[in-house]
């Protein structure tokens, strides 16, 4: 039980980090992962929110949190990057769709960076899979519960 409270906060982690960063630290490292480049249907590949600041802020926070854990800084700079990059994969899907940075899709915007990770968790810990599943629905589930709260205290730009 403890194991799975540990991997929730390493999601939430992985997650708010960059967003907490990004508030803090507005002017610092805010280079788009995608350099502002265009896919081949001409919209952008992931947008400009997904920055390295981002990507570096969230997979060392992970990388720290899990050594702290005893789970390993390696096994922590693999969660968080692979929640991150969960993350881009589900703005470059939103991209090829149409919809913009800022669009809702439930579920979209918050499984892939549960799932991607938590995947990884099940292969490198002793979980068994229901509970790896569960971990990453709660996660994204909470997102939609907390993530209007956040927009309201003036954390994320957006209510989603």
């Amino acid at each position: 039980m403890l194991l799975s409270l540990e991997l929730f906060v390493l999601l939430v982690m992985a997650n708010g980090v960059p967003v907490v960063v990004a508030r803090l630290l507005p002017k610092y490292g805010d280079w788009p992962v995608d350099a502002g480049l265009t896919w081949s249907d001409d919209r952008p590949i992931f947008g400009p929110s997904k920055t390295w600041r981002g990507l570096l802020s969230g997979t060392l926070t992970c990388s720290l949190f899990a050594l702290w854990l005893d789970l390993g800084w390696v096994f922590g700079a693999c969660f968080g990057a692979l929640s991150l990059l969960g993350d881009l994969l589900s703005s470059f899907i939103k991209r090829r769709t149409g919809l913009a940075s800022s669009a809702r899709a439930v579920w979209l915007d918050q499984l892939p960076e549960a799932a991607l990770p938590m995947l990884m968790a099940w292969f490198w810990l002793p979980l068994p899979f229901w509970e790896i599943s569960a971990i990453a629905v709660l996660f994204a589930l909470s997102n939609m519960l907390f993530s209007p709260l956040l927009y309201r205290l003036g954390i994320r730009k957006q209510p989603h």
